[in-house]
């Protein structure tokens, strides 16, 4: 795999971005990795990382880049700060950039396919939200959407957490339920749509502290008959977890050939 770090100016957020991009390669002397490459555009999975992390930590803990080697699988992991995914109320539009700029911007640097079939989106903890945001509200782009350990209920979050952060993130009103900032509103939305849907992936560790917010996403989206893989384990909010689920992850993509 190629490895870069990828820096450059984003509109969307007035400011320069980050982001580290994985590429197939081509390697016959290369020793411990498999390595796949298409004759074509690169299939994308763009991993979200989450609130106390950036763009760095997917490299830094897990082995995403052996994993996505032997799929030939391109990975792009942007830097997004604490943001949730979210335009800012007279901030920064993070939202804009990551579903409307990054991936523009990513495909223009580097051969990454624009097909659906071939586009991916995971993620974890806030980043898992992130990830289940953009596959219910662009069905039309991304094939699969997986959420590890997501915030799936925001407006529980904000009730059990009612920080400054989440008033500055959500305006004056500091309200989710309705709008686009909510996972059950947007997955009834698409039920509703008869719209292509993504393949959905939800995990959780049965210790972790989003636990009972993840089984209550799994089961509204059980009640709109919305077709999508769940799994639980004993686990916690943590790092080894997430290395074995995104591994998990990479098996479970409708990947091509």
């Amino acid at each position: 795999m190629a490895f870069i770090d990828c820096h450059f100016f984003s509109d969307a957020l007035g400011v320069s971005a980050s982001m580290y991009a994985l590429l197939p390669q081509t390697a016959r002397n290369q020793i411990g990795m498999d390595a796949v490459v298409r004759d074509r555009k690169h299939p994308t999975l763009y991993l979200l990382h989450g609130l106390s992390d950036d763009h760095t930590i997917w490299m830094r803990r897990t082995s995403i880049e052996r994993y996505a080697a032997a799929k030939g699988l391109a990975v792009v992991m942007p830097a997004v700060n604490r943001s949730f995914y979210a335009d800012v109320p007279r901030g920064p539009k993070y939202w804009e950039f990551i579903s409307e700029e990054l991936p523009e911007l990513a495909r223009s640097f580097f051969p990454l396919s624009e097909r659906r079939e071939d586009n991916f989106v995971a993620g974890l903890s806030m980043g898992g939200y992130g990830a289940l945001k953009l596959g219910l509200t662009h069905p039309d782009r991304y094939a699969a959407a997986a959420s590890l350990s997501g915030v799936a209920d925001v407006q529980w979050a904000v009730q059990q957490y009612p920080t400054d952060e989440f008033h500055w993130l959500l305006g004056e009103s500091g309200t989710v339920k309705g709008t686009g900032l909510d996972l059950f509103h947007l997955a009834e939305r698409l039920a509703g749509s008869g719209a292509e849907r993504p393949k959905l992936y939800q995990c959780c560790g049965t210790e972790d502290f989003l636990y009972e917010d993840n089984i209550r996403f799994r089961d509204y989206c059980r009640e709109l008959g919305l077709v999508f893989t769940y799994e639980e384990e004993s686990g916690t909010h943590d790092w080894g977890y997430w290395d074995r689920k995104i591994h998990r992850v990479l098996d479970w993509l409708p990947l091509g050939g």
